[in-house]
């Protein structure tokens, strides 16, 4: 069955998955908020990774809201789509979903937060490298 069209749903590719175990939360059950931006930057990462084919790093991220605390128990879907590939840089967006009955009386998906990740390739001694051959633009819509 397919949702209706007012109800969110994730944009992009999945490419991090995981559960909420409580070595992962604080003293409250929650988890907070900076391992999730370390899950979301790993992920980030990783998309980055594969279109620069090598290394890249993170130079900044766009503020971010958490719409919903993320307790114990609860599956963490995180997923990537490239906005837009420049000389040396890769724009990810990034969306956090969660599958829980903590945000509302369902156990729909529900977003927790997003945010850009403006990435950089980097050469093997950690400078700046461009992410395509010359010519090639790499732009994708947004």
């Amino acid at each position: 069955m397919n949702a209706p069209d007012d109800v969110p749903t994730p944009s992009g590719q999945l490419t991090l998955k995981l559960a909420v175990t409580r070595q992962y939360t604080n003293a409250h059950g929650d988890i907070p908020a900076g391992w999730l931006v370390s899950q979301m930057d790993q992920a980030a990462e990783w998309t980055a990774s594969r279109e620069a084919k090598g290394r890249t790093a993170t130079v900044a991220i766009e503020a971010m809201d958490f719409l919903c605390p993320v307790r114990q128990g609860a599956l963490i879907s995180i997923y990537t789509d490239v906005r837009e590939i420049g000389h040396s840089s890769i724009k990810i967006d990034v969306e956090v979903w969660i599958r829980t009955a903590q945000c509302n009386d369902d156990d729909d998906p529900h977003k927790v937060t997003e945010a850009r990740f403006v990435m950089v390739a980097l050469d093997d001694n950690g400078r700046i490298r461009g992410v395509r051959p010359s010519g090639s633009d790499g732009r994708r819509e947004t």
